[in-house]
Protein backbone atom coordinates (compact mmCIF):
# COMPACT_ATOMS: atom_id res chain seq x y z
CA UNK A 1 0.00 0.00 0.00
CA UNK A 2 2.83 2.47 1.15
CA UNK A 3 4.20 1.84 -2.65
CA UNK A 4 1.05 2.77 -4.47
CA UNK A 5 0.69 6.14 -2.18
CA UNK A 6 3.98 7.12 -4.00
CA UNK A 7 2.00 7.75 -6.97
CA UNK A 8 -0.68 10.53 -6.26
CA UNK A 9 -2.14 8.94 -9.60
CA UNK A 10 -2.94 6.07 -8.18
CA UNK A 11 -6.62 6.01 -6.46
CA UNK A 12 -6.60 2.91 -4.14
CA UNK A 13 -9.93 1.20 -4.23
CA UNK A 14 -8.93 -2.38 -2.24
CA UNK A 15 -6.23 -4.54 -1.28
CA UNK A 16 -6.49 -7.89 -0.87
CA UNK A 17 -3.43 -10.75 0.31
CA UNK A 18 -3.86 -13.95 -1.69
CA UNK A 19 -2.41 -17.14 -0.28
CA UNK A 20 -1.37 -19.39 -3.02
CA UNK A 21 -0.45 -23.43 -2.32
CA UNK A 22 1.36 -22.97 -5.69
CA UNK A 23 2.41 -20.68 -8.76
CA UNK A 24 0.26 -21.13 -11.50
CA UNK A 25 2.67 -20.77 -14.75
CA UNK A 26 0.05 -19.30 -16.63
CA UNK A 27 -2.35 -17.09 -14.98
CA UNK A 28 -0.31 -16.86 -11.43
CA UNK A 29 -3.50 -17.47 -9.91
CA UNK A 30 -6.03 -20.86 -9.77
CA UNK A 31 -8.70 -20.16 -12.54
CA UNK A 32 -11.43 -19.90 -9.31
CA UNK A 33 -9.28 -16.46 -8.13
CA UNK A 34 -9.02 -15.61 -11.26
CA UNK A 35 -12.66 -15.62 -11.98
CA UNK A 36 -14.01 -14.12 -8.54
CA UNK A 37 -11.30 -11.05 -9.13
CA UNK A 38 -12.49 -10.13 -12.74
CA UNK A 39 -15.76 -10.01 -11.30
CA UNK A 40 -14.42 -7.02 -8.49
CA UNK A 41 -12.75 -5.16 -11.03
CA UNK A 42 -15.54 -4.86 -13.40
CA UNK A 43 -17.81 -4.01 -10.55
CA UNK A 44 -15.10 -1.44 -9.06
CA UNK A 45 -14.25 -0.03 -12.74
CA UNK A 46 -10.56 -0.85 -12.03
CA UNK A 47 -8.03 -0.13 -14.68
CA UNK A 48 -4.84 -1.22 -13.33
CA UNK A 49 -3.88 -3.81 -10.91
CA UNK A 50 -0.85 -4.29 -8.91
CA UNK A 51 0.88 -6.77 -7.84
CA UNK A 52 3.59 -6.55 -4.64
CA UNK A 53 5.87 -9.91 -6.35
CA UNK A 54 7.26 -10.78 -9.39
CA UNK A 55 5.11 -11.87 -12.22
CA UNK A 56 6.44 -13.62 -15.48
CA UNK A 57 5.74 -11.96 -18.93
CA UNK A 58 3.59 -15.04 -20.15
CA UNK A 59 1.29 -14.44 -16.36
CA UNK A 60 1.16 -11.07 -17.01
CA UNK A 61 -0.01 -10.93 -20.68
CA UNK A 62 -2.76 -14.05 -19.90
CA UNK A 63 -4.31 -12.21 -16.89
CA UNK A 64 -4.66 -8.58 -18.64
CA UNK A 65 -6.18 -10.08 -21.34
CA UNK A 66 -8.52 -12.08 -18.92
CA UNK A 67 -9.43 -9.23 -17.05
CA UNK A 68 -9.36 -6.09 -19.87
CA UNK A 69 -6.55 -4.28 -17.18
CA UNK A 70 -3.49 -2.91 -17.23
CA UNK A 71 -1.04 -4.85 -14.47
CA UNK A 72 2.43 -3.81 -12.92
CA UNK A 73 4.63 -6.32 -10.57
CA UNK A 74 6.38 -4.91 -8.08
CA UNK A 75 9.21 -3.98 -10.65
CA UNK A 76 7.41 -2.13 -12.82
CA UNK A 77 5.39 0.06 -9.99
CA UNK A 78 9.24 0.66 -8.42
CA UNK A 79 10.55 1.77 -11.94
CA UNK A 80 7.24 4.19 -12.18
CA UNK A 81 7.90 5.95 -9.10
CA UNK A 82 11.62 6.77 -10.08
CA UNK A 83 10.81 7.54 -13.26
CA UNK A 84 7.79 10.33 -11.75
CA UNK A 85 10.78 11.21 -8.95
CA UNK A 86 14.15 11.44 -11.18
CA UNK A 87 15.32 14.80 -11.56
CA UNK A 88 18.82 15.30 -12.48
CA UNK A 89 20.30 14.20 -15.80
CA UNK A 90 22.34 11.17 -14.49
CA UNK A 91 18.75 9.68 -12.38
CA UNK A 92 16.56 9.89 -15.56
CA UNK A 93 18.88 8.58 -17.12
CA UNK A 94 19.43 5.43 -14.52
CA UNK A 95 15.89 5.41 -14.57
CA UNK A 96 15.31 4.67 -18.26
CA UNK A 97 18.40 2.39 -18.47
CA UNK A 98 16.79 -0.01 -15.64
CA UNK A 99 13.20 0.39 -17.56
CA UNK A 100 14.91 -0.99 -20.72
CA UNK A 101 16.61 -3.76 -19.14
CA UNK A 102 12.96 -4.89 -17.57
CA UNK A 103 11.04 -4.32 -20.84
CA UNK A 104 13.99 -6.39 -22.80
CA UNK A 105 12.65 -9.51 -19.95
CA UNK A 106 9.07 -8.40 -20.95
CA UNK A 107 9.86 -9.35 -24.64
CA UNK A 108 10.29 -13.40 -23.80
CA UNK A 109 7.68 -14.64 -25.35
CA UNK A 110 5.28 -11.83 -23.61
CA UNK A 111 3.23 -10.89 -26.97
CA UNK A 112 2.13 -12.90 -29.33
CA UNK A 113 2.33 -10.31 -32.13
CA UNK A 114 6.03 -10.23 -31.73
CA UNK A 115 6.49 -13.84 -32.79
CA UNK A 116 5.83 -12.87 -36.94
CA UNK A 117 8.81 -12.64 -38.83
CA UNK A 118 9.87 -10.10 -41.44
CA UNK A 119 11.51 -10.49 -44.45
CA UNK A 120 15.57 -11.42 -44.74
CA UNK A 121 18.09 -9.51 -46.52
CA UNK A 122 20.33 -10.26 -49.26
CA UNK A 123 20.09 -12.87 -52.16
CA UNK A 124 19.61 -16.06 -49.90
CA UNK A 125 16.36 -17.31 -49.19
CA UNK A 126 15.31 -18.75 -45.22
CA UNK A 127 13.65 -17.18 -42.64
CA UNK A 128 14.10 -13.82 -41.61
CA UNK A 129 14.26 -11.26 -38.09
CA UNK A 130 11.45 -12.20 -36.10
CA UNK A 131 10.10 -8.87 -34.83
CA UNK A 132 10.52 -9.79 -31.20
CA UNK A 133 14.41 -10.62 -32.19
CA UNK A 134 13.99 -6.73 -33.84
CA UNK A 135 12.75 -5.25 -30.91
CA UNK A 136 15.50 -7.11 -28.58
CA UNK A 137 18.05 -5.38 -30.89
CA UNK A 138 16.21 -2.10 -30.81
CA UNK A 139 16.07 -1.74 -26.81
CA UNK A 140 19.72 -3.35 -26.87
CA UNK A 141 21.05 -0.46 -29.23
CA UNK A 142 19.12 2.16 -26.81
CA UNK A 143 21.01 0.46 -23.88
CA UNK A 144 24.30 0.73 -25.60
CA UNK A 145 23.56 4.67 -26.63
CA UNK A 146 22.14 5.58 -22.66
CA UNK A 147 25.57 3.65 -21.53
CA UNK A 148 27.51 6.07 -23.20
CA UNK A 149 25.66 9.10 -22.11
CA UNK A 150 25.65 8.11 -18.17
CA UNK A 151 28.92 7.54 -18.61
CA UNK A 152 29.84 11.29 -19.55
CA UNK A 153 27.42 12.19 -17.05
CA UNK A 154 29.00 9.92 -14.07
CA UNK A 155 32.54 11.45 -15.34
CA UNK A 156 31.65 14.96 -14.93
CA UNK A 157 30.44 14.28 -11.79
CA UNK A 158 33.50 12.19 -10.45
CA UNK A 159 35.40 15.49 -11.38
CA UNK A 160 33.16 17.50 -9.22
CA UNK A 161 33.79 14.82 -6.68
CA UNK A 162 38.00 15.47 -7.33
CA UNK A 163 37.45 19.16 -7.03
CA UNK A 164 35.28 18.30 -3.54
CA UNK A 165 37.62 16.14 -2.26
CA UNK A 166 40.42 19.12 -2.28
CA UNK A 167 37.87 21.06 -0.40
CA UNK A 168 38.52 20.53 3.18
CA UNK A 169 35.20 19.89 4.33
CA UNK A 170 34.06 16.21 5.38
CA UNK A 171 31.02 15.01 3.79
CA UNK A 172 28.24 13.94 5.57
CA UNK A 173 25.27 11.61 4.00
CA UNK A 174 22.21 10.87 5.15
CA UNK A 175 20.90 7.37 4.42
CA UNK A 176 17.85 5.10 5.41
CA UNK A 177 14.94 3.34 4.30
CA UNK A 178 12.83 5.17 2.26
CA UNK A 179 9.74 7.59 4.15
CA UNK A 180 12.25 8.06 7.29
CA UNK A 181 12.51 11.65 6.87
CA UNK A 182 15.40 11.82 5.54
CA UNK A 183 14.31 15.00 3.24
CA UNK A 184 12.88 16.28 6.02
CA UNK A 185 15.87 16.01 8.29
CA UNK A 186 18.05 17.76 5.40
CA UNK A 187 15.76 20.58 5.45
CA UNK A 188 15.52 20.76 8.80
CA UNK A 189 19.28 21.23 9.57
CA UNK A 190 20.20 23.14 6.03
CA UNK A 191 17.24 25.32 5.02
CA UNK A 192 17.41 23.89 2.02
CA UNK A 193 13.65 23.43 -0.05
CA UNK A 194 14.30 19.95 -1.31
CA UNK A 195 11.18 17.58 -1.67
CA UNK A 196 9.78 16.08 1.71
CA UNK A 197 6.40 14.24 1.51
CA UNK A 198 5.45 11.39 2.99
CA UNK A 199 6.01 8.71 0.46
CA UNK A 200 8.15 6.44 -0.71
CA UNK A 201 10.89 7.46 -3.03
CA UNK A 202 10.53 11.15 -2.57
CA UNK A 203 14.11 11.83 -3.58
CA UNK A 204 16.04 9.91 -6.07
CA UNK A 205 18.79 12.20 -6.77
CA UNK A 206 21.14 13.08 -4.13
CA UNK A 207 21.47 16.61 -2.54
CA UNK A 208 24.23 17.86 -1.66
CA UNK A 209 24.33 21.46 0.57
CA UNK A 210 27.09 23.74 2.58
CA UNK A 211 26.44 23.51 6.32
CA UNK A 212 28.23 25.36 8.94
CA UNK A 213 28.13 23.56 12.15
CA UNK A 214 27.21 25.63 15.68
CA UNK A 215 31.03 24.73 16.60
CA UNK A 216 31.88 26.72 13.22
CA UNK A 217 33.70 23.57 11.26
CA UNK A 218 32.02 23.61 8.09
CA UNK A 219 30.36 20.33 6.42
CA UNK A 220 29.02 18.67 3.28
CA UNK A 221 25.31 17.12 3.54
CA UNK A 222 24.11 14.74 1.44
CA UNK A 223 20.81 13.75 1.14
CA UNK A 224 20.60 10.03 -0.80
CA UNK A 225 17.49 7.89 -1.92
CA UNK A 226 15.72 5.84 0.42
CA UNK A 227 16.32 2.06 0.41
CA UNK A 228 13.58 -0.41 0.57
CA UNK A 229 13.62 -4.29 1.17
CA UNK A 230 13.42 -6.60 -1.59
CA UNK A 231 14.67 -4.14 -4.61
CA UNK A 232 15.20 -6.08 -7.43
CA UNK A 233 19.19 -6.67 -8.43
CA UNK A 234 18.79 -4.72 -11.60
CA UNK A 235 17.31 -1.42 -9.99
CA UNK A 236 20.32 -1.55 -6.83
CA UNK A 237 23.01 -1.82 -10.15
CA UNK A 238 21.24 0.76 -12.25
CA UNK A 239 21.10 3.30 -8.92
CA UNK A 240 24.25 2.56 -7.69
CA UNK A 241 25.80 5.42 -8.78
CA UNK A 242 22.82 7.41 -6.89
CA UNK A 243 24.55 6.38 -3.97
CA UNK A 244 28.21 7.40 -4.91
CA UNK A 245 28.17 9.78 -2.41
CA UNK A 246 28.12 7.29 0.70
CA UNK A 247 30.94 5.62 -0.52
CA UNK A 248 33.08 8.70 -0.18
CA UNK A 249 31.19 10.08 3.07
CA UNK A 250 33.24 10.71 6.18
CA UNK A 251 30.56 9.99 8.06
CA UNK A 252 26.90 8.32 7.36
CA UNK A 253 23.79 9.35 9.30
CA UNK A 254 21.49 6.80 9.17
CA UNK A 255 17.75 7.75 9.97
CA UNK A 256 14.89 5.44 11.07
CA UNK A 257 11.95 6.18 11.01
CA UNK A 258 11.57 4.84 15.07
CA UNK A 259 7.53 5.47 15.10
CA UNK A 260 7.15 2.54 12.92
CA UNK A 261 5.63 -0.61 13.96
CA UNK A 262 9.01 -2.54 11.35
CA UNK A 263 11.54 0.21 12.03
CA UNK A 264 14.09 -2.51 13.34
CA UNK A 265 13.12 -4.57 9.94
CA UNK A 266 13.99 -1.61 7.86
CA UNK A 267 17.55 -0.66 9.58
CA UNK A 268 18.76 -4.19 9.16
CA UNK A 269 17.94 -3.88 5.42
CA UNK A 270 19.58 -0.78 4.95
CA UNK A 271 22.39 -2.36 6.79
CA UNK A 272 22.19 -5.17 4.10
CA UNK A 273 21.96 -2.74 1.43
CA UNK A 274 24.92 -0.73 2.72
CA UNK A 275 27.35 -3.97 2.78
CA UNK A 276 26.19 -4.89 -0.39
CA UNK A 277 26.97 -1.40 -1.95
CA UNK A 278 31.16 -1.78 -0.48
CA UNK A 279 30.82 0.80 2.39
CA UNK A 280 33.49 0.99 4.68
CA UNK A 281 32.86 -0.86 7.87
CA UNK A 282 35.48 1.83 9.25
CA UNK A 283 33.44 4.64 8.33
CA UNK A 284 31.87 6.16 11.06
CA UNK A 285 28.05 5.92 11.98
CA UNK A 286 25.32 7.34 13.53
CA UNK A 287 21.87 6.52 14.48
CA UNK A 288 19.17 9.27 14.18
CA UNK A 289 15.94 7.91 15.84
CA UNK A 290 13.47 10.45 13.54
CA UNK A 291 9.75 11.00 14.08
CA UNK A 292 10.13 11.18 17.94
CA UNK A 293 6.89 13.61 17.72
CA UNK A 294 4.52 10.26 16.50
CA UNK A 295 5.76 8.59 19.58
CA UNK A 296 4.05 9.44 23.37
CA UNK A 297 3.30 7.97 26.60
CA UNK A 298 5.85 5.26 27.96
CA UNK A 299 7.19 4.09 24.23
CA UNK A 300 8.34 7.51 23.82
CA UNK A 301 10.18 7.81 27.22
CA UNK A 302 11.80 4.35 26.89
CA UNK A 303 13.23 5.31 23.27
CA UNK A 304 14.68 8.83 25.25
CA UNK A 305 16.11 6.25 28.01
CA UNK A 306 17.62 3.87 25.04
CA UNK A 307 19.21 6.66 23.15
CA UNK A 308 20.81 8.32 25.73
CA UNK A 309 22.79 5.04 26.86
CA UNK A 310 23.90 4.74 23.11
CA UNK A 311 26.63 7.72 22.21
CA UNK A 312 26.08 6.56 18.61
CA UNK A 313 22.18 7.60 18.95
CA UNK A 314 20.21 10.45 18.67
CA UNK A 315 16.19 10.74 18.95
CA UNK A 316 14.90 13.80 17.02
CA UNK A 317 12.02 15.42 15.14
CA UNK A 318 12.52 16.75 12.04
CA UNK A 319 8.88 18.28 12.65
CA UNK A 320 9.18 19.93 15.56
CA UNK A 321 13.37 20.35 15.90
CA UNK A 322 13.39 18.49 18.69
CA UNK A 323 17.20 16.91 19.57
CA UNK A 324 18.48 19.09 16.26
CA UNK A 325 21.19 20.71 18.36
CA UNK A 326 22.11 17.41 20.36
CA UNK A 327 22.58 16.01 16.74
CA UNK A 328 24.86 19.25 14.97
CA UNK A 329 27.15 18.71 18.23
CA UNK A 330 27.50 15.10 18.09
CA UNK A 331 28.47 15.26 13.99
CA UNK A 332 30.46 18.47 15.14
CA UNK A 333 32.90 16.22 18.00
CA UNK A 334 32.74 13.38 15.24
CA UNK A 335 35.88 15.22 12.93
CA UNK A 336 37.14 16.53 16.71
CA UNK A 337 39.89 13.42 16.45
CA UNK A 338 42.66 12.43 18.16
CA UNK A 339 45.34 14.63 16.39
CA UNK A 340 49.31 13.70 15.94
CA UNK A 341 52.46 16.12 14.93
CA UNK A 342 54.39 15.80 11.68
CA UNK A 343 57.04 17.43 9.76
CA UNK A 344 57.06 17.94 6.43
CA UNK A 345 59.08 18.84 3.55
CA UNK A 346 57.56 20.38 0.18
CA UNK A 347 59.01 21.35 -3.08
CA UNK A 348 58.19 24.31 -4.76
CA UNK A 349 56.67 21.85 -7.41
CA UNK A 350 53.94 21.14 -4.71
CA UNK A 351 52.44 24.18 -4.65
CA UNK A 352 49.05 22.89 -4.71
CA UNK A 353 49.59 20.59 -1.18
CA UNK A 354 50.87 23.60 0.53
CA UNK A 355 47.96 25.62 -0.06
CA UNK A 356 45.83 22.71 0.96
CA UNK A 357 47.55 21.95 4.25
CA UNK A 358 47.13 25.65 4.67
CA UNK A 359 43.40 25.70 4.02
CA UNK A 360 43.08 22.97 6.17
CA UNK A 361 44.53 24.65 9.02
CA UNK A 362 46.70 21.96 10.25
CA UNK A 363 49.85 24.38 9.66
CA UNK A 364 51.66 25.14 13.10
CA UNK A 365 54.98 26.35 11.92
CA UNK A 366 56.32 27.09 8.32
CA UNK A 367 59.98 27.33 7.28
CA UNK A 368 61.27 27.90 3.23
CA UNK A 369 64.30 26.89 2.16
CA UNK A 370 65.77 26.76 -1.24
CA UNK A 371 64.15 23.49 -2.67
CA UNK A 372 60.60 24.55 -0.86
CA UNK A 373 58.93 24.76 2.84
CA UNK A 374 59.59 22.71 6.11
CA UNK A 375 55.85 22.50 7.90
CA UNK A 376 55.31 21.44 11.41
CA UNK A 377 51.61 20.50 10.84
CA UNK A 378 48.98 18.76 13.12
CA UNK A 379 46.53 16.38 12.01
CA UNK A 380 43.80 14.01 12.09
CA UNK A 381 44.15 10.81 10.42
CA UNK A 382 41.35 11.62 8.45
CA UNK A 383 43.25 14.45 7.30
CA UNK A 384 46.59 12.91 6.53
CA UNK A 385 44.66 10.64 4.34
CA UNK A 386 43.04 13.33 2.34
CA UNK A 387 46.68 14.66 2.05
CA UNK A 388 48.30 11.68 0.60
CA UNK A 389 45.37 10.61 -1.67
CA UNK A 390 46.27 14.64 -3.56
Amino acid sequence: MSLTAALPAIEVVGAEVVRLPRLHPGMLFGSGKVEELKGRFKSDRVGLVLVDGPVSPVQQRNLEKEWGVKLLDRTGLILEIFADRARTREGVLQVELAALSYQRTRLVRAWTHLERQRGGFGFVGGPGETQIEADRRAIDDQVVRLKRQLAKVVKTRELHRAARAKVPFPIVALVGYTNAGKSSLFNRITGADVLAKDMLFATLDPTMRGLVLPSGRKIILSDTVGFISDLPTQLVAAFRATLEEVLSADLILHVRDISHPETAEQAADVAEILGELGVNKATPMFEVWNKLDLVTGSAREALLVQAAQRPDVMAVSALTGEGIDTLLDRVSGAFDEEKTERELALSFAEGRRHAWLHAEGVVEQETQTDEGWVLQVRWTARQEKRYRDL
